[in-house]
């Protein structure tokens, strides 16, 4: 298993987000989870515009193995999406951890519910 970035957030369902600047959120999935999923054949990504709720399935990620949700880390819209990735899926596989699938704006900067990478590297390894 790879190093977990330090300097993300993550979700119990093996999502990261990494905070930007402005405020947006940057979210994909775990090297963890793309090692539990196989090679990625397939990715579903939300539209710009899109309005999500906490916890709201937003994409979809398909391996040889099977497909699997994403989820939103928090609530907010989705201000763009990864077209390079839905391009060529098999880049998660490569490094997961630059392979976004999406950013959203979210309506609070409340991130408490998000696990650093030391409470992430817990929850997987109880898994």
């Amino acid at each position: 298993m790879s190093a977990i970035p330090t300097d993300l957030k993550y979700t119990a369902s093996h999502e990261w987000i990494r905070v930007e600047s402005d405020g947006t959120l940057t979210v994909g999935i775990t090297d963890h989870a793309q090692e539990a999923l196989g090679d990625i054949v397939f990715v579903e990504l939300p539209e710009a515009g899109r309005t999500l709720g906490s916890g709201d399935a937003c994409a979809v990620v398909e391996s040889v193995k099977a497909a699997s949700d994403i989820y939103a880390p928090v609530a907010g819209t989705v201000t763009e999406s990864n077209q390079s990735v839905a391009d060529s899926p098999e880049s998660i596989n490569a490094d997961a951890y630059s392979a976004w699938l999406f950013r959203l704006r979210p309506d609070s900067a409340d991130l408490s519910d998000l696990l650093d990478a030391t409470g992430y590297e817990a929850s997987i390894a109880n898994s």
